[in-house]
């Protein structure tokens, strides 16, 4: 009789199922070109800046015209302005003219999303870490 001996190498089909971030990630994101990424890229760095956060994020809620950004950030209005041409360029907001006024709202409901995901995952308790 021949002795059978066990070995604990793994075979190549013999892989560890993959975990729940690794499958909602595969569903959920989209395979990204490199023109792709490098836009990703760019939208991020956009939002690197703290007004121009602030500015998108003053958007969230509802319309609100580039004056009530301004004093409401206590910034100029030039500064508004600028950061809000970079996030309409970056089509993180869209704006509505009405009269003389132009009044900014987040772009769609994946910008908002974005800012409600990430100010969810900096709000959580981190005493895991």
């Amino acid at each position: 009789m021949t002795a059978i001996k066990k070995t604990n190498a793994k075979k190549p089909d013999d892989r560890a199922a993959p975990t729940h971030m690794e499958v909602e990630a595969h569903l959920l994101l989209p395979s990204l070109s490199q023109n792709e990424v490098t836009i990703l890229a760019e939208t991020f760095r956009l939002l690197g800046d703290p007004s121009r956060l602030k500015i998108l994020l003053s958007c969230v809620p509802a319309p609100i015209s580039v004056g009530d950004i301004a004093e409401r950030l206590d910034l100029s209005v030039t500064l508004v302005s600028h950061h809000l041409r970079l996030l309409r360029g970056a089509r993180l907001v869209k704006g509505d003219r009405q009269g003389k006024q132009i009044f900014y709202e987040i772009a769609d409901h994946h910008v908002s999303h974005v800012l409600q995901d990430m100010a969810t995952h900096i709000s959580e308790d981190h005493a895991d870490d």
